[in-house]
């Protein structure tokens, strides 16, 4: 393509992504990340152009505590996956600084096999500040990896806050990374994670581990035994990985594929992805009425105001956002 993805018209720019232009597809999804309205514009008409090619890839969420090993995780499945021919995306969303609002996006360093093979991309993104480290447009590079051809989508939570219930909301299978030494840990983990897991694996499952994670795997399974299933075709299931060796890999793969079928044969995959594209509607128009709210020249008027007089107690945060309220409903 000889002009770029923010100049090229779109149906170019779909073009050139389908005929597996990396540049292209690395562009668009930098435009519909881009926090200027043309640019992001710009690449919400190139999503449009993309949107038929959508929805064919299997969609995993990945998720773990800190030192639970999830980028070698990950960089063994995907390339356990592209070895058999699949082609394989990795969104690996890093966390924002508080202060600065940067990211380390390390995560293709880390991944430097798979990012070097011709059937991956990884595409590690900052999370901006949105729930749970989860990058705001997520879902959207999501869509244009599938239309780019991906079939199999992987993407990594920070693992840190809500991110694992925003993650879940957007994937067909949720797996969760736990390491060896269920004692401490599972203590640790919320209950609320444990059910939102489609299944949990247990890594570093080799060498001096190798017993630990037996065990780390017997009291999970137990663990999961008394949470109701979240799925009425599906029960979670635990198992033992090592990204060094590569055992359990394949096996991790094969449950993915099973809780897929089971829940294809239930009807319940359609209505998941559904029900995520709907609920995926009302959280951008949450997203455009605060940014509208924020911008609006009589708010903004306010705002100064109202926090000075919540922060000294001359007033309740409830009486202060109904005078903001007001004066957006009075501009309308």
């Amino acid at each position: 393509m000889s002009r770029e993805a923010g100049a090229s018209r779109p149906a170019e720019v779909r073009d050139a992504i389908r005929a597996g232009d990396r540049q292209a597809l690395a562009r668009t999804i930098t435009l519909l990340e881009s926090t200027r309205d043309d640019q992001n514009a710009r690449g919400q008409a190139i999503l449009e152009e993309l949107v038929p090619y959508t929805g064919g890839a299997q969609r995993v969420g990945i998720t773990g505590p800190p030192g639970v090993g999830k980028s070698t995780f990950i960089e063994a499945l995907g390339l356990y996956l592209v070895e058999r021919g699949h082609r394989v995306a990795v969104l690996a969303v890093d966390p924002s600084s508080p202060v600065t609002g940067g990211s380390i996006l390390g995560d293709k360093t880390r991944m430097e096999k798979l990012s070097q093979h011709d059937g991956a991309f990884i595409r590690p993104s900052p999370s901006g500040g949105s729930l749970g480290g989860v990058a705001q447009r997520t879902r959207e590079s999501m869509l244009v990896c599938e239309a780019a051809g991906f079939d199999v989508v992987l993407i990594e939570t920070v693992g840190i806050g809500q991110s694992e219930v925003t993650v879940a909301s957007m994937v067909d299978c949720f797996l969760v990374l736990v390491q060896p030494g269920a004692g401490d840990e599972l203590q640790g983990i919320k209950k609320g994670i444990l059910e939102l897991a489609d299944s949990l694996v247990v890594t570093k499952a080799d060498g001096d581990f190798s017993a630990a994670a037996e065990h780390s795997r017997s009291e999970y399974a137990l663990a999961m035994g008394l949470l109701r299933p979240s799925s009425a075709s599906w029960s979670p299931r635990v198992l033992l990985t090592s990204a060094i060796s590569g055992e359990g890999i394949p096996e991790v793969w094969e449950t993915v594929l099973t809780h897929r079928k089971a829940l294809e044969a239930s009807g319940e995959r359609q209505l998941r992805r559904r029900e995520q594209a709907r609920a995926w509607m009302w959280s951008l128009v949450d997203e455009g009425l605060q940014r509208a709210f924020r911008s609006d020249s009589r708010v903004s008027q306010r705002v100064d105001q109202a926090e000075r007089d919540v922060e000294e107690r001359k007033t309740t945060p409830a009486a202060a956002a109904r005078t903001l309220l007001d004066a957006f409903r009075a501009s309308s």
